[in-house]
């Protein structure tokens, strides 16, 4: 299966979720922090959090340090242009669906670009040369602009970070693209476990610093890391804020680059 971890997760959080328990009407200021935190599920959250901690200082981080001091700053942003310029596609159908067709127009035109003269995407031409910068969709966003709304917060090993609604557009995304048709066979697969894997891995180095800081600083990194994911898609459904490159951002999982994290916030017993 091309998406079993994912899906696999995603049964795993329908299966074994058990919600807080919601405060009582008689005590509002609870109550207000509960809908606002959006987090029935948070002691599986907390807890499948905690296993993606392990993943991380086993494989995720260690992976993220050797690439960072191995791989030149240079060859690291070819291979998030390149990653990036995979996703036009993606952006490019949740741009028609959204109605904006002015962000449409720049994102076929950044494929088209980038795909040529910048060598398969390795090179940001579009930005560089032509003044036409990147930015991120995806069908997360689409149905939010659509007025569905979020579900419960999620946090996912490995992915991070996520909810009901997003992990829904991840998934619509990943068959809609023409990456997931396209070619059979065994190196073709292998090709697509690659870029799923080099995702993860430039992602990872992209937080590096953020999330060390987060974690040396913060008193509940778990809460600070909810707050970041709320505050990044809302800056990208409503296409305001700093913007993330093609292949770190709008993709429904993870904190995302180019966000400033909450200030460190005292840690709050589970409901």
């Amino acid at each position: 299966m091309r998406f079993g971890p994912l899906l696999a997760t995603a049964l795993i959080v329908i299966g074994l979720a058990g919600c807080a328990t919601r405060p009582d009407a008689s005590d509002p200021e609870a109550l207000a922090e509960y809908e606002a935190n959006n987090d029935p599920l948070e002691p599986l959250n907390r807890g499948l959090y905690d296993v993606n901690n392990v993943i991380d200082a086993v494989v995720l981080r260690p992976a993220a340090v050797v690439y960072r001091a191995a791989v030149p700053p240079p060859v690291r942003e070819g291979v998030r242009n390149a990653l990036g310029n995979l996703r036009a596609p993606t952006i490019l159908m949740n741009d028609i669906l959204q109605g904006e067709m002015d962000r449409a127009g720049r994102t076929a035109a950044r494929f088209l670009i980038n795909s040529t003269l910048g060598i398969g995407g390795l090179v940001d031409v579009a930005a560089w040369q032509f003044g036409i910068p990147g930015h991120g969709e995806d069908f997360g966003q689409t149905l939010a602009t659509w007025g569905v709304g979020e579900g419960p917060y999620l946090f996912i090993p490995v992915l991070g970070p996520s909810n009901f609604r997003d992990l829904t557009g991840a998934g619509v995304d990943a068959v809609a693209s023409p990456w997931f048709w396209f070619g059979q066979g065994e190196v073709v697969e292998a090709l697509r476990w690659v870029r799923a894997g080099m995702t993860v891995l430039d992602a990872r180095e992209g937080v590096l610093d953020t999330l060390d800081t987060l974690y040396a600083t913060s008193l509940d990194p778990y809460s600070t890391l909810r707050s970041a994911y709320r505050q990044r898609r809302q800056n990208e459904i409503s296409n305001t804020g700093p913007v993330a490159p093609d292949a770190a951002g709008s993709t429904g999982f993870g904190v995302g680059l180019g966000v400033t994290l909450p200030p460190a916030t005292t840690p709050q017993p589970s409901r």
